[in-house]
C-alpha cells in the first residue's frame, strides 16, 4: 500500500455547508485526488476508454512508464474500483484491463480536463515564455 494511504475510510473532509479543500494527509478526498491526479493514472484511464487492453499494450503505449510503475498504477486503480483485471487461464497467462462503470464516469471528467487543456494550451505556452524571459533577465 502507498505510504499515507489508509485502508479504512477516515473522516469527512467537508463541512455541511460546502465542500472545502482539506490539506490533512489522512483526508479521503485528498487521497483519491492524489491517486487520480497523478500522470500515470490519468493516462491509463484515458487509454482504457471503451476498450480492454493487455498489460504489454499499455506498457508500449505509455511512453516513459516503467513496468513496476505500470503495475503499481494498475493495482491502485483496481483497488479504488476504477479498473477491472481479468486473468484468462491460458499459457502464457493473459491479463486484460478495462474501466469499471465507476472508471467510465471518471473518464468523462478527465476528458473535460483534456478539452480545457487543448483550448488553452497556446495561452499557457505564452505565459510560460513570458515567465521564462522574465526569469532569465533577472539572473
Amino acid at each position: 500500500m502507498e505510504e499515507g494511504t489508509s485502508k479504512e475510510p477516515s473522516h469527512s473532509c467537508c463541512t455541511e455547508d460546502a465542500f472545502q479543500w482539506d490539506t490533512r494527509e489522512d483526508c479521503d478526498v485528498r487521497q483519491i485526488l492524489d491517486r487520480i491526479g497523478d500522470k500515470w493514472s490519468l493516462l491509463v484511464i484515458a487509454l482504457l476508454d471503451n476498450r480492454c487492453m493487455r498489460f504489454t499494450e499499455l506498457k508500449k503505449t505509455i511512453d516513459g512508464i516503467s513496468q513496476r510503475m505500470l503495475t503499481v498504477t494498475l493495482r491502485q486503480l483496481e483497488r479504488d474500483g476504477l479498473v477491472s483485471r481479468t486473468v484468462h487461464p491460458v499459457v502464457p497467462p493473459r491479463v486484460d484491463y478495462e474501466l469499471t462503470p465507476l472508471g467510465v464516469t471518471l473518464h468523462d471528467t478527465i476528458q473535460s480536463l483534456v478539452t480545457w487543456t487543448e483550448t488553452h494550451q497556446q495561452e499557457i505556452a505564452t505565459a510560460r515564455a513570458r515567465y521564462d524571459t522574465r526569469e532569465t533577465e533577472s539572473v
